[in-house]
């Protein structure tokens, strides 16, 4: 019998200002759309081909962010997003990748790298959603 899958339902998160763990994750990539790598590009004022020479690696089919110092996010800048307003999705629904929120125990390892877990307003299991749907959280406050 196949066990049970469990969410977690609502959750009280903050991303702290001058936080920048989730940027520092090694291990693992940050992959983006075409759409977003255009975006980033533009946003950076450069050609779509030289941003993704520079920035982008390819991984399996998808296409990531190359890694930058000590393997942290290449665009993580004296502790800050240089690219913040056209971050990848990946980035902005940080801590709320559904692997995260499938146990309560993954969601408290998830809580020891997250320091923002735990504080600040509850975010209801719809608004998970919505956020892992496009929404922003940082545009509602």
């Amino acid at each position: 019998m196949p066990a049970k899958k469990t969410t977690i339902d609502s959750v009280r998160f903050e991303c702290l200002r001058g936080c920048s763990n989730c940027c520092r994750l090694s291990g693992g990539f940050v992959f983006l759309t075409e759409e977003e790598a255009a975006n980033i590009a533009q946003f950076l004022e450069a050609p779509l081909d030289l941003f993704n020479e520079w920035f982008t690696k390819p991984v399996e089919e998808q296409i990531a962010l190359v890694d930058g110092d000590d393997e942290h996010c290449v665009f993580l800048e004296n502790g800050i997003c240089s690219i913040y307003p056209v971050r990848p999705k990946q980035c902005r629904t940080y801590p709320f990748w559904p692997e995260n929120l499938k146990t309560k125990a993954h969601w408290n390892l998830t809580k020891d790298m997250c320091p923002g877990i735990g504080k600040g307003p509850v975010i209801s299991s719809s608004d998970i959603s919505a956020i892992l749907n496009g929404a922003d959280l940082d545009s509602e406050r």
